[in-house]
């Protein structure tokens, strides 16, 4: 997740009150999805209400110690997640952290307030370049590909910078280096999206493709297609997680982003476990190789459940944007919806029927709106 600070005291306000994993501050100026950092230790907030000189705060960390009087930075950056090559075969938090690389710094549980970026800075990649310099070319539009574990992966040029390639390289790079300019803008194998802003396509198309799950009663009576969406209701302990955990291992889907959003423990870690060493029935690899895991369980903190299922999302329209079948499983919406539904209890907002707030249904419409089938920027494969 990326963070980008700044030193100007303009963007620096004090803690007013802490409750729970909210934060109020003031004095502030900031605007709506700010990321900010709180207290002295730096704990990742997003801001998500404004009052007046009041900046409401949902901090994705333990605020635990944290006391009025302490300061607020404010990045004036929204919440991103990094992309590029290196992402498939990560396994992250809810906030884009790889939790390999923080084991490795922290142990087993990771401190408060550290960091490291969602992908390897330093790994270098083979870039070979897709057009000629001259070329006019657009948002979206591939620049070069280049080879991970899974196959080739191409590399988009982000959307917003269009103009004529003035340079394009090949070689060895990292994603931080520049592989072509266009238009006077340099321009890396990495960048960034808002998780909270849908990615752009040039158009939508009707899901016409079947989504082949791999299991046969789902296939013969709840027949799925790409671009569409389902869930899967049931009580506790009714199989609800082993089907998904199915469909992500057996459907001929292209990649598979999985996201534990609030899940136990230990259903987690059966998925950490088998993915590593589960064979692809696609490739002979192993499916990890395809696989994006995004890890939030039930222990850890409440409002970063709530950003998990952005993540996810956001990282899966990125391959959906290279042309590629994405199947994308969010273990589950109604532990989501519980986390929505503490925050929302935080901010002593009106509550909705059982509780929970009531934006709760236009949440989860805009979080499925986001699936679909659409013709990229870019390449002519639909994704």
């Amino acid at each position: 997740m990326t963070q980008t600070q700044t030193q100007s005291t303009e963007s620096e306000g004090t803690i007013y009150k802490v409750a729970g994993p909210v934060v109020i501050a003031e004095n502030m100026e900031p605007q709506m999805n700010d990321v900010v950092k709180v207290g002295e230790e730096g704990l990742m907030g997003e801001v998500i209400q404004i009052e007046g000189d009041k900046s409401y705060i949902q901090v994705y960390e333990d605020t635990t110690g944290v006391k009025p009087g302490e300061i607020v930075h404010n990045t004036e950056q929204p919440l991103s997640v990094e992309l590029g090559p290196g992402l498939l075969g990560s396994i992250y938090d809810g906030l884009q952290r790889p939790l390999p690389a923080l084991e490795e710094k922290t142990g087993a549980f990771i401190e408060r307030g550290e960091d490291s970026p969602g992908i390897d800075m330093e790994k270098e990649y083979k870039f070979e370049p897709a057009l000629e310099e001259g070329k006019y070319v657009t948002g979206g539009d591939v620049i070069g590909t280049t080879e991970v574990d899974y196959g080739e992966h191409k590399v988009l040029l982000p959307p917003g910078i269009e103009g004529e390639v003035e340079e394009i390289k090949e070689g060895e790079f990292t994603v931080t280096e520049t592989v072509a300019v266009v238009d006077g803008e340099e321009v890396a194998m990495r960048q960034e999206w808002p998780i909270r802003e849908a990615r752009q396509v040039e158009n939508d198309l009707e899901p016409k493709v079947p989504l082949i799950t791999g299991q046969r009663v789902l296939d013969g009576l709840f027949p799925i297609a790409k671009g569409g969406t389902a869930a899967v209701p049931g009580g506790f302990g009714t199989g609800k997680t082993v089907t998904q955990q199915s469909l992500a291992k057996f459907s001929d889907a292209d990649i598979i982003v999985y996201i534990g959003c609030g899940e136990r423990g230990n259903e987690m870690t059966e998925v950490l476990e088998e993915f590593p060493e589960l064979e692809d029935p696609q490739t002979g690899d192993k499916i990890i190789n395809r696989t994006v895991l995004i890890a939030n369980t039930s222990n850890m903190p409440v409002a970063a459940r709530e950003a998990s299922i952005y993540t996810g999302i956001t990282i899966a329209e990125y391959f959906r944007d290279q042309g590629l079948d994405v199947a994308l499983m969010a273990d589950s919406t109604s532990r989501w919806a519980e986390a929505m539904r503490e925050i929302s209890a935080r901010l002593e907002e009106m509550p909705g029927e059982r509780g929970y707030p009531a934006y709760l249904a236009s949440k989860l419409a805009e979080f499925y709106e986001r699936a679909g089938r659409a013709k990229p920027l870019g390449p002519d494969n639909p994704g």
